[in-house]
Protein backbone atom coordinates (compact mmCIF):
# COMPACT_ATOMS: atom_id res chain seq x y z
CA UNK A 1 0.00 0.00 0.00
CA UNK A 2 0.98 3.64 -0.33
CA UNK A 3 1.21 5.77 2.79
CA UNK A 4 1.65 9.22 1.32
CA UNK A 5 5.14 9.12 -0.20
CA UNK A 6 6.03 5.82 1.48
CA UNK A 7 5.52 2.28 0.22
CA UNK A 8 4.46 -0.37 2.74
CA UNK A 9 4.47 -4.06 1.83
CA UNK A 10 3.34 -6.93 4.10
CA UNK A 11 5.38 -10.14 3.88
CA UNK A 12 4.66 -13.37 5.77
CA UNK A 13 7.36 -15.76 6.97
CA UNK A 14 4.86 -18.59 7.52
CA UNK A 15 1.96 -19.60 9.74
CA UNK A 16 0.95 -19.42 13.38
CA UNK A 17 -1.70 -22.03 14.18
CA UNK A 18 -3.55 -20.63 17.20
CA UNK A 19 -6.47 -21.89 19.29
CA UNK A 20 -8.82 -20.03 21.65
CA UNK A 21 -6.78 -21.05 24.71
CA UNK A 22 -3.92 -18.92 23.40
CA UNK A 23 -6.01 -15.88 24.33
CA UNK A 24 -8.00 -17.07 27.36
CA UNK A 25 -7.34 -19.94 29.77
CA UNK A 26 -11.09 -20.46 30.09
CA UNK A 27 -11.94 -20.32 26.39
CA UNK A 28 -13.56 -23.57 25.24
CA UNK A 29 -12.48 -25.28 21.98
CA UNK A 30 -15.59 -24.08 20.14
CA UNK A 31 -15.23 -20.42 21.10
CA UNK A 32 -15.54 -17.84 18.32
CA UNK A 33 -16.05 -20.19 15.35
CA UNK A 34 -15.91 -17.13 13.10
CA UNK A 35 -12.19 -16.88 13.94
CA UNK A 36 -11.24 -20.44 14.91
CA UNK A 37 -13.10 -22.12 12.09
CA UNK A 38 -10.77 -24.88 10.88
CA UNK A 39 -10.81 -27.77 13.33
CA UNK A 40 -10.95 -25.18 16.11
CA UNK A 41 -7.79 -23.43 14.89
CA UNK A 42 -7.00 -20.05 13.37
CA UNK A 43 -4.29 -20.09 10.71
CA UNK A 44 -2.60 -16.74 11.18
CA UNK A 45 0.44 -15.30 9.38
CA UNK A 46 3.86 -14.63 10.87
CA UNK A 47 3.92 -11.11 9.56
CA UNK A 48 6.75 -8.77 8.66
CA UNK A 49 6.56 -5.43 6.82
CA UNK A 50 8.79 -3.62 4.35
CA UNK A 51 8.83 0.18 4.29
CA UNK A 52 10.55 1.97 1.40
CA UNK A 53 11.49 5.59 1.94
CA UNK A 54 14.03 7.23 -0.37
CA UNK A 55 17.13 5.05 -0.47
CA UNK A 56 16.24 3.21 2.76
CA UNK A 57 14.51 -0.13 3.06
CA UNK A 58 13.15 -0.75 6.56
CA UNK A 59 12.08 -4.23 7.62
CA UNK A 60 9.73 -4.45 10.61
CA UNK A 61 10.29 -7.84 12.29
CA UNK A 62 12.26 -10.78 10.99
CA UNK A 63 9.97 -13.79 11.29
CA UNK A 64 10.59 -17.20 12.81
CA UNK A 65 13.24 -18.37 10.36
CA UNK A 66 13.38 -21.80 8.71
CA UNK A 67 12.03 -23.92 11.53
CA UNK A 68 8.93 -25.53 13.06
CA UNK A 69 8.15 -24.76 16.68
CA UNK A 70 5.51 -26.55 18.73
CA UNK A 71 3.49 -24.71 21.38
CA UNK A 72 1.18 -26.08 24.10
CA UNK A 73 -2.36 -27.26 23.31
CA UNK A 74 -1.67 -28.36 19.73
CA UNK A 75 -0.52 -24.96 18.51
CA UNK A 76 2.58 -24.33 16.44
CA UNK A 77 4.63 -21.90 14.38
CA UNK A 78 6.17 -22.74 11.03
CA UNK A 79 8.44 -20.26 9.26
CA UNK A 80 10.97 -20.03 6.46
CA UNK A 81 9.30 -17.87 3.81
CA UNK A 82 10.58 -14.37 4.57
CA UNK A 83 13.40 -14.29 2.03
CA UNK A 84 11.06 -15.64 -0.65
CA UNK A 85 8.53 -12.95 0.26
CA UNK A 86 11.17 -10.25 0.09
CA UNK A 87 12.19 -11.39 -3.40
CA UNK A 88 8.53 -11.17 -4.42
CA UNK A 89 8.54 -7.46 -3.54
CA UNK A 90 11.96 -7.00 -5.18
CA UNK A 91 14.05 -6.67 -2.02
CA UNK A 92 17.34 -8.49 -1.50
CA UNK A 93 18.81 -9.01 2.00
CA UNK A 94 21.69 -6.66 1.17
CA UNK A 95 19.28 -3.79 0.43
CA UNK A 96 17.71 -3.78 3.89
CA UNK A 97 19.08 -0.71 5.70
CA UNK A 98 17.18 -1.03 8.99
CA UNK A 99 15.33 -3.70 10.95
CA UNK A 100 12.89 -2.65 13.66
CA UNK A 101 12.17 -5.56 16.00
CA UNK A 102 8.83 -4.93 17.67
CA UNK A 103 10.02 -7.41 20.31
CA UNK A 104 12.36 -10.33 20.76
CA UNK A 105 10.01 -13.31 20.78
CA UNK A 106 11.30 -16.10 18.59
CA UNK A 107 8.85 -15.49 15.71
CA UNK A 108 10.08 -11.92 15.26
CA UNK A 109 13.88 -12.37 15.22
CA UNK A 110 14.47 -15.69 13.45
CA UNK A 111 16.08 -14.30 10.28
CA UNK A 112 18.35 -11.75 11.99
CA UNK A 113 21.30 -14.14 12.23
CA UNK A 114 22.18 -17.50 10.70
CA UNK A 115 23.25 -20.60 12.61
CA UNK A 116 26.81 -19.19 12.83
CA UNK A 117 25.47 -15.94 14.38
CA UNK A 118 26.36 -14.00 11.21
CA UNK A 119 23.86 -11.33 10.12
CA UNK A 120 21.47 -12.31 7.33
CA UNK A 121 20.95 -8.60 6.51
CA UNK A 122 24.56 -7.50 6.56
CA UNK A 123 24.02 -3.76 6.05
CA UNK A 124 21.10 -3.33 8.46
CA UNK A 125 20.96 -1.35 11.68
CA UNK A 126 18.79 -3.18 14.25
CA UNK A 127 16.38 -1.16 16.41
CA UNK A 128 14.72 -2.67 19.50
CA UNK A 129 13.44 -1.82 22.96
CA UNK A 130 16.20 -1.65 25.55
CA UNK A 131 14.06 -3.47 28.11
CA UNK A 132 13.67 -6.38 25.70
CA UNK A 133 17.46 -6.60 25.54
CA UNK A 134 17.55 -6.68 29.33
CA UNK A 135 14.92 -9.44 29.47
CA UNK A 136 15.89 -11.69 26.55
CA UNK A 137 19.61 -11.18 25.98
CA UNK A 138 20.84 -10.41 29.51
CA UNK A 139 17.90 -11.82 31.46
CA UNK A 140 15.66 -14.89 31.79
CA UNK A 141 13.76 -14.67 28.49
CA UNK A 142 14.08 -17.56 26.06
CA UNK A 143 16.23 -16.96 22.98
CA UNK A 144 17.94 -19.29 20.51
CA UNK A 145 21.69 -19.53 21.14
CA UNK A 146 22.70 -18.32 17.67
CA UNK A 147 20.35 -15.31 17.89
CA UNK A 148 21.73 -14.35 21.30
CA UNK A 149 25.29 -14.74 20.01
CA UNK A 150 24.51 -12.53 17.02
CA UNK A 151 23.08 -9.83 19.26
CA UNK A 152 26.11 -9.94 21.52
CA UNK A 153 28.42 -9.46 18.54
CA UNK A 154 26.47 -6.27 17.72
CA UNK A 155 26.56 -4.92 21.28
CA UNK A 156 28.27 -1.54 21.51
CA UNK A 157 28.39 -1.04 17.73
CA UNK A 158 26.47 1.44 15.54
CA UNK A 159 24.53 -1.53 14.12
CA UNK A 160 22.47 -1.80 17.32
CA UNK A 161 20.04 0.86 18.57
CA UNK A 162 18.43 0.23 21.97
CA UNK A 163 15.40 2.45 22.59
CA UNK A 164 13.89 3.71 25.85
CA UNK A 165 11.38 6.18 24.39
CA UNK A 166 9.41 6.93 21.22
CA UNK A 167 12.11 7.43 18.59
CA UNK A 168 12.18 8.46 14.90
CA UNK A 169 13.73 5.76 12.71
CA UNK A 170 13.38 7.67 9.44
CA UNK A 171 11.28 10.56 8.17
CA UNK A 172 7.70 9.46 8.71
CA UNK A 173 8.64 6.27 10.59
CA UNK A 174 8.59 6.29 14.41
CA UNK A 175 9.15 3.49 16.90
CA UNK A 176 6.48 3.86 19.63
CA UNK A 177 6.85 2.27 23.06
CA UNK A 178 3.97 -0.18 23.70
CA UNK A 179 5.25 -2.42 26.52
CA UNK A 180 3.44 -5.30 28.17
CA UNK A 181 3.52 -8.14 25.68
CA UNK A 182 7.24 -7.90 26.35
CA UNK A 183 9.00 -5.33 28.56
CA UNK A 184 10.35 -3.31 25.64
CA UNK A 185 7.71 -3.97 22.99
CA UNK A 186 7.58 -1.41 20.17
CA UNK A 187 4.94 -0.54 17.61
CA UNK A 188 5.81 1.39 14.46
CA UNK A 189 3.96 4.51 13.31
CA UNK A 190 4.18 5.18 9.57
CA UNK A 191 2.97 8.65 8.53
CA UNK A 192 3.07 10.56 5.26
CA UNK A 193 0.77 12.83 3.30
CA UNK A 194 -1.91 12.84 5.98
CA UNK A 195 -2.12 9.04 6.07
CA UNK A 196 -1.10 6.99 9.09
CA UNK A 197 -0.60 3.26 9.62
CA UNK A 198 0.29 1.56 12.90
CA UNK A 199 2.31 -1.64 12.72
CA UNK A 200 1.25 -3.21 15.99
CA UNK A 201 3.64 -6.13 16.37
CA UNK A 202 1.99 -8.32 19.02
CA UNK A 203 0.60 -5.44 21.11
CA UNK A 204 -2.68 -6.52 19.51
CA UNK A 205 -2.05 -10.09 18.43
CA UNK A 206 -5.37 -10.67 16.68
CA UNK A 207 -8.42 -8.43 16.10
CA UNK A 208 -10.56 -10.81 18.17
CA UNK A 209 -8.95 -9.24 21.26
CA UNK A 210 -10.75 -5.98 20.47
CA UNK A 211 -14.10 -7.77 20.64
CA UNK A 212 -13.12 -9.95 23.60
CA UNK A 213 -11.24 -7.47 25.83
CA UNK A 214 -10.60 -10.11 28.49
CA UNK A 215 -8.62 -12.17 26.00
CA UNK A 216 -4.91 -11.72 26.67
CA UNK A 217 -2.16 -13.18 24.54
CA UNK A 218 -0.56 -16.23 26.14
CA UNK A 219 2.75 -14.49 25.42
CA UNK A 220 1.95 -11.32 27.39
CA UNK A 221 4.64 -11.02 30.05
CA UNK A 222 2.72 -8.27 31.88
CA UNK A 223 -0.99 -8.59 30.97
CA UNK A 224 -2.05 -5.44 32.85
CA UNK A 225 0.57 -3.27 31.11
CA UNK A 226 -0.25 -4.95 27.78
CA UNK A 227 -3.91 -3.91 28.21
CA UNK A 228 -2.86 -0.32 28.85
CA UNK A 229 -0.77 -0.30 25.68
CA UNK A 230 -3.71 -1.73 23.73
CA UNK A 231 -5.89 1.08 25.07
CA UNK A 232 -3.36 3.67 23.84
CA UNK A 233 -3.28 2.03 20.43
CA UNK A 234 -7.07 1.77 20.26
CA UNK A 235 -7.42 5.52 20.76
CA UNK A 236 -5.31 6.03 17.64
CA UNK A 237 -7.17 3.35 15.69
CA UNK A 238 -10.48 5.09 16.44
CA UNK A 239 -9.34 8.60 15.47
CA UNK A 240 -10.78 8.39 11.95
CA UNK A 241 -7.50 8.53 10.06
CA UNK A 242 -5.31 5.76 11.49
CA UNK A 243 -5.41 2.15 10.36
CA UNK A 244 -3.43 -0.62 11.98
CA UNK A 245 -2.25 -4.16 11.39
CA UNK A 246 -0.56 -6.65 13.70
CA UNK A 247 2.00 -9.30 12.91
CA UNK A 248 -0.65 -12.04 13.17
CA UNK A 249 -3.72 -10.28 11.77
CA UNK A 250 -5.54 -12.57 9.31
CA UNK A 251 -4.16 -12.04 5.80
CA UNK A 252 -2.12 -9.13 7.23
CA UNK A 253 -5.09 -6.89 6.44
CA UNK A 254 -5.22 -3.50 8.23
CA UNK A 255 -8.29 -1.97 9.78
CA UNK A 256 -9.56 0.74 12.10
CA UNK A 257 -11.93 0.97 15.05
CA UNK A 258 -15.37 2.44 14.51
CA UNK A 259 -15.52 3.66 18.12
CA UNK A 260 -13.13 4.39 20.95
CA UNK A 261 -15.66 3.09 23.48
CA UNK A 262 -13.59 0.02 24.25
CA UNK A 263 -13.31 -0.99 27.89
CA UNK A 264 -10.16 -3.00 28.67
CA UNK A 265 -9.99 -5.59 31.41
CA UNK A 266 -6.98 -4.65 33.51
CA UNK A 267 -6.94 -7.72 35.74
CA UNK A 268 -8.10 -11.31 35.50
Amino acid sequence: MRVGELELCPVSDGSFVARPRYFDDDAHPGARPDVFDRDGAAWLPIGCFVIRIGDRVILVDAGLGPELQYLPDDMYLVGGQLLTGLRAVDVSPGEVSDIVCTHLHTDHVGWLFDQHADPVFAAATIWLGAKDWDHFVDGPGEMAAHIEAGFRRCAGTPRLRLLNQDTPVAEGVTAVMTPGHTPGHLSVMVESGGSRVLLLGDAITCPVQLEEPGWHSLGDIDPVLAERSRQRLCLWLADGRTIGVGAHFPELRPGHLATAEWQPVLSR
